[in-house]
């Protein structure tokens, strides 16, 4: 981080009650089943279906735990056990969508499915909620506890992650499961996608709506249901996604007013003079000024498709280009290969490369290749389309290819061996957020999911 301030708090970031540590925060201290082979391919596969075979054996790593389930993030390495994120479970429903084959569609169905029964089975609380993450395999955690259910526990309620504090809940990570359930009511015409679209926009609303004089949505609640102080530009950008997507759907102009005040929240976040967004507020008075990350400046292209901002999409591509190769002093890349695209934040230019992101963490490569951001990037050129849009996106998709063929070799899900070559690791190397966690060479399923988006030219912000 740059500065004493503390900054506004990333969707990414913790918001349990329990450890300090963030996604992807782990290494692998305390992995799975380390260096187990691959399964062999004996033909090399195109690199979408290499990439959706990965989705689906994040999916299927615990069949002994039943039907209902959801993907696990990372793989075994990350030492995060089988936790499943909200947000990346989403974005792994709308990859399958965006396949459009029969296995791609039964496979959201099932994702869909999974997310409502979190929703109607907290052990907590009624009233429309997801928490940060759950746990959807057995392990024993670091201090000798069993963990011994899949995603449904014996009693019937969701397998909330408690073990690493993923106990909250926030409004972006809310957002991306009611877009993932209201693409599946379209796509379906099933109701009970889009009643669980509406009662996350309704618990949204209820919980998230601020007077401050900033506008817009507030962060959502920690793990004690505290809520939390923070206003964020990426989570307003993607109630611009859910809120039309729920105007469309329902017909009902409430959410065209929500939708509104979500945009106009985002739209105080732009700087003129440098052409890009700002993170968002602490208090809802005062505009962050940094760190300035990637997503608010793609995600609100494809939210807005607003002419007068599209120029954010030209500092991301500018001011958070890196290229990590072998050579530089952190890299955890392997000699004779280099990859391009963006860092997280301006932040992550800056990291202190002499010090670890945290404790018992590895040293961040300030040219380390955030690669679900950089698969965000290129969908937005392509979404914008101005000339030469397509050829710069095409080499950034490019570079996470190469990264699925290369990086990641040997790692599992469940202790399982993953097919050969298949899901984007989320990053090249080591690499600092800014904003107190970092993300490390492992696959995820949230980086191969905006890969496939970016691939099918599939927006899944856009209304």
């Amino acid at each position: 981080m740059t500065g004493s301030r503390r900054p506004v708090l990333s969707r990414r970031a913790l918001i349990g009650t329990g450890l300090a540590v963030g996604a992807a925060a782990l290494t692998a201290a305390g992995s799975g089943t380390a260096g187990a082979a691959e399964r062999p391919s004996t033909t090399r596969l195109p690199a979408r279906q290499r990439a959706y075979s990965f989705l689906a054996a994040t999916m299927d790593a615990y069949p002994e735990h039943g039907t209902i389930r959801l993907a696990q993030s990372y793989t075994d390495q990350a030492g995060l056990f089988s936790t499943a994120f909200t947000y990346d479970n989403a974005l792994t429903v709308l990859a399958h969508l965006a396949a459009r084959t029969r296995e791609g569609h039964a496979r959201a169905v099932a994702l869909g499915d999974a997310l409502l029964y979190a929703q109607a089975h907290d052990p907590a609380h009624d009233d429309g909620r997801l928490r940060q993450a759950y746990n959807v395999g057995p392990y024993t955690f670091y201090d000798g506890s069993p963990q011994p259910y899949g995603f449904v526990r014996a009693d019937g309620t969701a397998n909330v992650g408690t073990q690493f504090g993923f106990t909250g809940t926030a409004v972006g990570d809310m957002a991306w499961a009611g877009i993932a359930l209201s693409a599946l009511a379209r796509r379906t015409g099933e109701r009970r996608f889009l009643t669980g679209a509406v009662r996350i926009g309704e618990w949204i609303e209820r919980v998230g709506r601020t007077d401050e004089p900033l506008g817009g949505y507030k962060f959502g609640v920690d793990g004690a249901d505290r809520k939390l102080p923070f206003t964020s530009t990426e989570h307003n950008t993607d109630l611009i996604g859910l809120f039309g997507r729920l105007a469309r759907l329902t017909g009902d102009p409430v959410w065209l007013e929500r939708r509104a005040r979500a945009a106009a929240f985002v739209t105080k976040m732009w700087e003129p003079s440098g052409g890009f967004f700002y993170t968002g507020t602490d208090d809802g008075v005062t505009i962050n000024k940094s760190p300035v990350p990637e997503d608010t400046q793609t995600w609100t292209h494809l939210a807005l498709s607003s002419p007068a901002h599209a120029r954010s999409l030209d500092w991301a591509a500018a001011e958070l280009a890196v290229l990590d190769t072998a050579d530089r002093r952190n890299s955890t890349v392997p000699a004779g290969q280099t990859y391009e695209g963006v860092t997280f934040s301006s932040a992550s230019l800056l990291a202190n490369e002499d010090a670890p992101i945290a404790a018992g963490q590895p040293r961040p490569d300030r040219n380390g290749v955030w690669f679900e951001g950089t698969a965000h990037l290129a969908l937005a050129l392509r979404h914008r389309h101005a000339p030469g849009d397509e050829t710069r996106a095409r080499r950034l998709l490019a570079s996470v290819e190469r990264a699925q063929d290369l990086l990641g070799g040997d790692q599992t899900i469940g202790a399982r061996a993953l097919p050969a070559r298949s899901g984007v690791v989320s990053a090249s190397s080591p690499l600092d957020t800014g904003f107190g966690f970092g993300y490390y060479p492992y696959r995820h399923t949230g980086a191969t999911a905006w890969y496939l988006l970016a691939a099918a030219r599939a927006n899944p912000l856009g209304a």
